[in-house]
């Protein structure tokens, strides 16, 4: 799948204009594969706790994995979780699907051949699963204050200490995995590969219910140094800047989640009767679906143009804290209306809308809360 490409400015960089958001031909594939491969199972995948293996093949068959990667960029990512989501899928698919884009983006562009080959190419190839750990009890947001130690003997790492709120941990194969191999702070922080050798334990939650969590348990696991992704004590800065996308995609998943819960909501108010006319015809109801399709129109306007700048190189981190804040908060608003719109069906677990209702929660919390992107944003403008 190819990206299109845009025109160029005087300056020699691309123009991302609204036409690229088309990808007609992308967008109907996913179309298609979410409503053949994910609609008709995920309630059942939500029961079992995890999506099947089986899925990432079907999806690495449509090099549907491979996004970002092998070919395509950020912007085909936007189109592929904008359709997964709204054609009856949900962030929860996607933090379990696509778990490779936090797991394998510091190994794919380390340049490291091996472990390219061995561990972010079947990955793409939907063989492996990977996942990525960073978040320890003790530290939460603080990642320059991770105490995960990994002391060099010989050829090998010696790693202890443990993780927790690990997507996909219980199902992975290799776990990217932030350990401390220098000084306090962040200059000491490097990322480590593990395969084996660790203990799992599944973490129960509110949402997400079909994607796996797990917390770690590291008791001198002995690691490859072969292993090491990019220099030591260097995992700070990669971490970093690989944050950027995860911000953006989770904001994607946001206004998509709430572009989602308005179309159910819309077609349940026109099917359904009280006091003998359809619920839509009450202005009440239809000034809501008003206030919700603004709040999403806006949002997913101010998202794009910051993935396009994203996709482009530039340095707009504050822009990003800004994007995902406000479509956090914008989904937040628009998935309790839906419930509330749907009446006691809202609150059912057979409704599709009390499953955003219940994933949406965590979209403000994961890949960085959203008073943590509010006091990077104060920083980077100078007001803190």
């Amino acid at each position: 799948m190819v990206a299109q490409q845009g025109s160029r400015d005087p300056g020699g960089a691309p123009v991302i204009t609204k036409d690229l958001y088309e990808r007609k031909e992308l967008r109907q594939l996913v179309r298609d594969f979410t409503r053949r491969e994910i609609a008709p199972h995920l309630g059942q995948w939500e029961r079992d706790g995890e999506i099947p293996r089986e899925l990432h093949k079907k999806a690495a068959e449509l090099d549907l994995l491979g996004i970002g990667f092998e070919h395509g960029d950020l912007i085909d990512s936007v189109v592929l979780t904008e359709e997964i989501i709204q054609n009856g899928g949900s962030s929860g698919v996607m933090a379990a699907l696509f778990t490779l884009g936090i797991a394998i983006p510091h190994i794919w562009q380390s340049g490291n051949e091996d472990l390219r080959e061995r561990f972010a190419k079947p990955a793409i190839r939907g063989e492996k699963i990977g996942s990525l750990a960073v978040t320890e009890p003790g530290a939460g947001s603080d990642v320059a204050s991770i105490r995960t130690k990994a002391v060099r003997e010989g050829d090998v790492y010696v790693v202890n200490g443990e993780k927790t709120f690990i997507t996909s941990g219980c199902r992975a194969d290799f776990v990217t995995t932030a350990v401390r191999t220098g000084e306090p702070g962040y200059k000491g922080i490097s990322l480590l590969v593990i395969e084996d050798g660790f203990t799992r334990r599944k973490l129960d939650k509110m949402g997400w219910h079909c994607s796996d969590t797990a917390e770690l348990h590291f008791d001198d696991v002995r690691v490859p140094v072969k292993n090491l992704v990019g220099e030591e004590n260097q995992g700070f800065a990669q971490i970093m800047r690989q944050f950027q996308v995860e911000r953006v995609t989770m904001a994607v998943e946001a206004y998509a989640t709430a572009q989602r819960a308005l179309d159910l909501t819309v077609d349940w108010v026109r099917n359904r009767e009280t006091f003998g006319k359809p619920l839509i015809k009450n202005q009440v109801v239809s000034h809501k679906l008003a206030g919700m399709a603004q709040k999403i129109d806006l949002t997913r306007t101010y998202v794009r143009e910051v993935a396009a700048r994203v996709n482009r190189g530039e340095d707009c981190v504050t822009e990003v804290c800004f994007a995902k804040n406000a479509a956090v908060e914008a989904c937040g608003e628009v998935v309790d209306t839906a419930v509330q719109l749907h009446g006691g069906m809202g609150y059912m677990r057979e409704s599709e809308v009390e499953r955003h209702y219940r994933d949406a929660r965590i979209l403000g919390i994961g890949g960085g809360a959203s008073e943590v992107m509010t006091e990077l944003a104060a920083r980077r403008l100078g007001f803190a």
